[in-house]
């Protein structure tokens, strides 16, 4: 089934509609490369099928840092991936540390030195468990160390998570009621908010369009030069948190949608610029935004493409912000936007080679479920990680 899709499908396709094919294209950059990390076809070491698709990732220098989501009733994976070597060095199924576990999803917070953070989202079926908040650091000899750190809020997932600048303090959003919380890493204290969970009036106007959690939670945070928490509520509104005042404000801008279609708005990833200002994509219309910390003013600044959904925003050591478009049940895009250039650049499906034992002579391996965006601290490397049943690591050179 993955290679009918990846390979039979769309050569089908093409065949049988030009039209298509003027609109088809593949990104394959010099010097880009993709790292097989779960393909069950040697003796190598690899993520199981049906427990990796990636959903967390971070660049610690030459180390990429990754965790996955599995399929209902299957425990995610933490793994450690090298640049320089273009292959897995390590995997951690998370089931042996907590049991009842389905995504680490929230992407890796910065902490205190080398130590990451991330939340988890329990399975929702079978002995339904809490989602648990988790310090990740890595080892000698590339051994992935994992504390757990409990569960934030009881009953609840971690939806999104966020550090601050000093790695001292997480701020999250619980799943399914949304509550926003803050954890002392220090203290191991929790502080639970009720101000941005979804009111009832909220959740009324989006009954016609049969939603869960996912779709109207907020996603993602990021936070200002200031040290304020920005993020969204269901309704199409944007917040700001003040971490010393502990207090809440609603920008009066809402997220940029398409008429009729405000109930929708989500954002979904933040990525904040050299200058300070805040990018953020609305995953309800795919609409790219930039909101200025010092004004709380929203400017949208359109759409990559013609598909909802922003899954990952990024700035590489070009100055540009990569990112990824659109998503199932269509194919994701990766695009950039230059400000002071072209503007949207629709880059299509990486299509990178990968060079693994028994395929010594290297494949084109094509990216169509993209949900995942990383940059190397010294922006040379963009990382991008597939969400499918079979998913691997997608890595090609910024220039500076």
């Amino acid at each position: 089934m993955k290679i009918f899709t990846k390979i039979v499908l769309p050569v089908l396709l093409l065949a049988s509609a030009s039209p298509l094919l003027a609109q088809y294209t593949f990104f394959t950059p010099k010097e880009a490369f993709a790292i097989e990390v779960s393909l069950p076809n040697s003796a190598e070491k690899r993520l199981p099928m049906y427990r990796n698709a990636i959903t967390s990732l971070h660049v610690q220098g030459d180390r990429v840092i990754g965790g996955t989501t599995a399929e209902e009733g299957l425990s995610p994976y933490l793994f450690i991936a090298s640049l320089s070597d273009r292959k897995l060095v390590t995997t951690k199924d998370l089931q042996d540390i907590i049991p009842g576990q389905k995504s680490i999803a929230t992407g890796f917070c910065k902490g205190a030195g080398n130590v990451l953070y991330a939340g988890t989202m329990p399975h929702t079926t079978k002995n339904p468990q809490a989602g648990h908040l988790i310090q990740v650091s890595l080892g000698s000899g590339d051994v992935i160390e994992v504390k757990d750190l409990g569960a934030p809020v009881a009953g609840e997932g971690i939806f999104t998570l966020l550090s601050n600048t000093q790695g001292t303090e997480l701020y999250g959003i619980s799943y399914p009621s949304g509550r926003f919380f803050t954890y002392n890493i220090a203290s191991k204290k929790t502080q639970v908010y009720d101000d941005v969970a979804p009111k009832e009036k909220e959740l009324n106007n989006l009954h016609e369009y049969a939603v869960g959690p996912e779709v109207y939670l907020c996603k993602s945070l990021i936070l200002d030069n200031a040290g304020i928490v920005y993020g969204s509520t269901a309704g199409n509104r944007v917040f700001a948190f003040d971490p010393n005042k502990k207090t809440f404000e609603f920008l009066e801008n809402p997220l940029p949608a398409v008429w009729g279609r405000e109930v929708l708005g989500q954002v979904e990833a933040w990525a904040k610029a050299p200058d300070g200002r805040l990018y953020g994509g609305n995953a309800g219309d795919g609409q790219l935004f930039v909101l200025d910390p010092t004004t709380k003013k929203i400017k949208n600044l359109g759409k990559p493409t013609m598909m909802p959904r922003l899954q990952a925003l990024a700035f590489g050591g070009d100055g540009k912000l990569y990112g990824l478009a659109g998503g199932a049940p269509g194919y994701s895009h990766l695009f950039y936007y230059d400000e002071k250039g072209a503007g949207f650049v629709d880059l299509g499906n990486p299509e990178f080679t990968m060079v693994a034992p028994g395929i010594e002579q290297g494949i084109m391996w094509r990216g169509f479920q993209l949900s995942t965006l990383a940059a190397s601290a010294d922006g040379k490397y963009m990382v991008i990680g597939e969400n499918e049943a079979l998913s691997q690591l997608m890595v090609f050179p910024v220039e500076k």
